[in-house]
């Protein structure tokens, strides 16, 4: 399907206008007439305008990508034939509450829009940084601040100075960096060559200079993992490197000599897990939760998988089994459903209870009650249950017929019945710390748990259309529609209601 788009009359004394035609993955097409003084974005923005679609990237009929700073006349033909990519939108939030309503989106055509902040506003304001916010390939967040990694490797942040949002001191070390992680107040970068740059609050992780010679182990790192004050590092050898806080799994010194042949590591708020290539277990950071597994090394063995909740670990091994360590109050002990914790197909965590979905689709429950950790009263209704989603004290399972089950505690989402009537056909469900929000297969959005935590969308539903996907932060959501516009929807931090907005 084609259409074309006129344009105004030029004077004879302008450069003839130049036509070529735009044309999306799906075929459809337009044809525009554009003046030689457009910039290669004026060019985009009238053809999403004419196609009726959000923002993306120009490309040429090789694939080159034109850059949008560029006049028309400098790199575009008459007659030539363009193509407009159309990259799904893609959110970051922070997991702050006192930032309440803060978020950034990744558009299509590698631009920024950010909005939030709370008290602290002014520094999640980017409009300074949008010339930098070009070509953005990744944004990664933090609980105060957010890192930009640009098509070029290079590192553009903000938000809170102190923990993320200032990178002046290591900005000329950030090249050519590929991945970014986050603690809570500190970022990880991988540069191409596996070395790591780290930069933030210094108690998170954000300094790795004076930690035991860590900065010279940092070499050839393949991934970087995180619990909320320090980070883990896997070495391309299979070896490990920890920093930050040391309380919570930044010193790995007592079990160095077994972090070998290292898979894959998961943490909880304040220990780190690892999953060794023989299917063995190492744990450190906090006792408490989860650090210490001795009492369960002999059964940790042909582990596959590993999921944490704040406090707690659960494994499934080969053979569909689970074990269980940490603080018990966090689901660390299983001992009520043990024998019937077979062939689990996977896992899910509130913050203090776990739910494993095994492979005939039953579902099983451990850990706090109020968090989810009981479920008997619903077992006839959890059959053929696909997947789980957590809040922080709920859980909700999707069923193979659309269907959504929900329990714990009933004030964060885990009583859905006001709305029930409604969730058919849920095609994903996303959580915040206290409420849930479903799509429905016609892209339309249903939410219930506590209002101030995005639990009542009624302020935005009429823009809740054509919704592809939604994030969430503690206290809010945002959707993603078809036609790359984002709606923000839940509580600020100044215990004021819900608020909304629409991000471009």
């Amino acid at each position: 399907m084609s259409m074309t788009v006129l344009g105004r009359q030029c004077p004879s004394d302008r450069p003839m206008p130049i036509t070529v035609e735009v044309s999306l993955i799906s075929g459809k097409t337009v044809a525009l007439e554009a003046e030689a003084d457009w910039t290669v974005k004026d060019l985009g923005q009238h053809a999403q305008a004419a196609l009726g679609v959000g923002k993306g990237r120009l490309l040429t009929s090789s694939g080159d990508i034109l850059e949008g700073s560029a006049t028309v006349s400098e790199c575009v033909q008459h007659g030539d034939v363009l193509s407009l990519h159309i990259a799904q939108v893609r959110i970051s939030m922070s997991k702050d509450f006192a930032l309440g309503l803060s978020g950034a989106a990744l558009l299509g055509d590698g631009s920024v829009a950010a909005w939030g902040g709370g008290k602290t506003a002014s520094a999640f304001d980017i409009s300074p940084l949008q010339d930098q916010l070009q070509n953005v390939a990744h944004v990664q967040a933090s609980c105060y601040a957010y890192a930009a990694i640009r098509a070029d490797g290079s590192v553009v942040t903000w938000g809170d100075a102190a923990c993320g949002g200032d990178v002046s001191d290591v900005q000329d070390r950030l090249r050519n960096v590929r991945h970014i992680q986050a603690s809570s107040r500190a970022f990880a970068a991988i540069l191409a060559d596996g070395s790591v740059v780290a930069w933030g609050h210094a108690a998170y992780g954000g300094d790795i200079q004076d930690q035991f010679d860590t900065q010279d182990r940092l070499q050839n790192v393949e991934c970087v993992q995180s619990s909320s004050a320090a980070f883990a590092a896997i070495r391309n050898d299979g070896s490990v490197v920890t920093w930050g806080h040391s309380s919570y799994g930044g010193d790995s010194r007592s079990v160095q000599e077994r972090l070998q042949n290292v898979l894959h590591i998961q943490a909880s708020s304040g220990a780190f897990a690892a999953i060794r290539a023989d299917g063995s277990v190492v744990t450190w950071g906090d006792s408490d939760l989860g650090g210490d597994s001795s009492k369960e090394q002999d059964r940790l063995q042909n582990v596959k998988y590993i999921q944490a909740s704040l406090g707690a670990f659960a494994a499934i091994r080969a053979d569909g089994s689970v074990v269980t360590w940490g603080r018990p109050s966090y689901g660390g002990l299983s001992k009520g459903v043990e024998d019937l914790l077979q062939n689990v197909r996977c896992l899910q965590a509130s913050s203090r209870a776990f739910a494993a979905i095994l492979t005939d689709g039953s579902v099983l429950t451990w850990g706090l009650a109020p968090f989810g950790g009981s479920c008997s009263l619903l077992q006839d209704q959890l059959q053929n249950v696909l997947q789980i989603q957590s809040s922080c004290r709920a859980f909700a399972a999707i069923r193979s017929d659309g269907f959504v089950v929900t329990w714990g505690d009933a004030d964060c989402g885990g009583d859905s019945s006001a709305v029930q009537d409604q969730l058919r056909d849920v095609q994903h469900v996303q959580a915040t710390r206290n409420a849930f929000a479903a799509i429905l297969a016609d892209g339309s959005v249903v939410t219930w748990g506590k209002a101030d935590y995005g639990g009542d969308s009624s302020s935005v539903q009429d823009q809740l259309q054509h919704v592809q996907q939604i994030q969430s932060a503690k206290k809010s959501f945002a959707a993603v529609r078809a036609d790359g516009l984002v709606v923000t929807w839940g509580a600020v931090p100044s215990k004021e209601s819900a608020a909304a907005q629409t991000v471009a």
